[in-house]
């Protein structure tokens, strides 16, 4: 039997929440945030902080790195000294930061699209060259797809003496793709033959479906940047907290200067609060039960999909909670057909476009099974019109 309801959830309007409040006529099912009340053991921690009332600059202790380490190291062999640990306030600034430190201005970082869109205006922002390595769309059958990495691609990108950075997603946002440890392996492979500095982005690493396991990639290159942080998994983004694991001392120094520069060196005490109190026996039970609930929720997604739309095939959903739709037999352009489903279905989905693949669109199911059907069957009716 469920300990935990996430069939109902509170309404978010009027709440200051970006996606229920950016346009609040639409049912949201776009930026990445889910509408689930994040952990009990989560609500109690932070209940306990704000009882003590004074909420002055944070000192990150040593329970906050305990907690890390020995989630990261029970759950999935990886063994991280608390040494290499550089906290920062978002796996986003860490990104912006990490590429500050890292890369000239001028030179290509790679990435591999579709990607998650901060990826490119991090990239932008420190006035470095976008190099896009697209991946490699196979077939499944059924109404479904799959990506691979081209590896030929990446090996030539790579060897460009330009091309100093790869931006890996893992796992991939919006791909849906829970990578292997063999393809790690070969990324790792190709990246230290060239001297390309591997920068790894595992926020929906506890966001797996069931027969798919997240394989760390510091635990396959010891000079990776990994970047990680529990906000996705324990729906607490705004509490703002994340982590950047550093091996060499060099680099570290680097990255712990950009952070600086950029000023988000500080964090807050919830956010500290909320990390140590979802890295526990706790979370892990609410993570096991919200994890059973988004399969559900994704096979009944790509269910109404297969059976109202044939010809709109889904991508494998192997990790995230981000089902990605292939829209190009609609007829429309993926930013047209989001203004067209908010007027016409009022409910909001992400174009592709911004992911850089125009012809699909990204859904985000992570909300209570009612409310998703209900936005769902408003979605494919007005899709199956056009």
């Amino acid at each position: 039997m469920s300990r935990f309801d996430f069939d109902n959830a509170p309404d978010r309007r009027g709440s200051g929440s970006y996606k229920w409040d950016s346009r609040p006529d639409v049912t949201p099912l776009w930026v990445a945030d889910m509408d689930f009340r994040t952990a009990p053991c989560v609500i109690s921690a932070l209940r306990e902080r704000v009882d003590h009332g004074v909420f002055g600059y944070t000192l990150v202790g040593r329970d906050y790195y305990d907690a890390l380490v020995g989630w990261f190291s029970s759950r999935h062999g990886y063994d991280i000294d608390p040494s290499l640990v550089i906290y920062t306030s978002g796996v986003v600034p860490a990104l912006s930061a990490v590429i500050k430190a890292l890369v000239r201005p001028g030179d290509g970082v790679i990435v591999q699209t579709p990607v998650y869109n901060c990826f490119f205006s991090s990239i932008r922002n420190n006035g470095c060259r976008i190099v896009e390595n697209p991946l490699l769309r196979r077939e499944l059958g059924e109404g479904e797809f799959t990506y691979e990495m081209d590896f030929e691609g990446l090996e030539r990108l790579c060897s460009d003496s330009g091309n100093t950075m790869l931006l890996l997603c893992n796992p991939h946002n919006p791909a849906g793709r829970c990578w292997t440890r063999g393809e790690l392996e070969r990324v790792t492979d190709i990246a230290s033959r060239h001297g390309v500095r591997v920068v790894s982005d595992e926020i929906h690493c506890e966001l797996t479906m069931p027969g798919y396991t997240y394989t760390p990639y510091g635990t396959i290159d010891p000079e990776a940047v990994v970047c990680l942080s529990p906000s996705k998994a324990f729906n607490t983004a705004g509490l703002q907290i994340a982590n950047i694991v550093t091996p060499d001392a060099e680099v570290r120094a680097a990255v712990d200067r950009a952070i600086n520069i950029n000023e988000v060196c500080d964090v807050n005490p919830f956010g500290v609060r909320a990390l140590i109190a979802s890295y526990s026996g706790e979370g892990a039970a609410w993570l096991g039960e919200l994890r059973e609930y988004l399969h559900g929720n994704y096979i009944m997604t790509r269910d109404i999909f297969r059976r109202k739309l044939p010809m709109c095939p889904m991508a494998r959903l192997e990790a995230t909670y981000l089902p990605w739709v292939d829209i190009s037999a609609i007829g429309l352009g993926a930013d047209a057909l989001e203004e067209r489903l908010m007027e016409r279905a009022g409910v909001w989905v992400n174009s592709g476009v911004m992911y850089g693949a125009d012809g699909y669109v990204r859904l985000n199911i992570a909300c209570p099974r009612k409310l998703l059907e209900d936005a769902l069957m408003r979605v494919t009716d007005i899709m199956a019109s056009l």
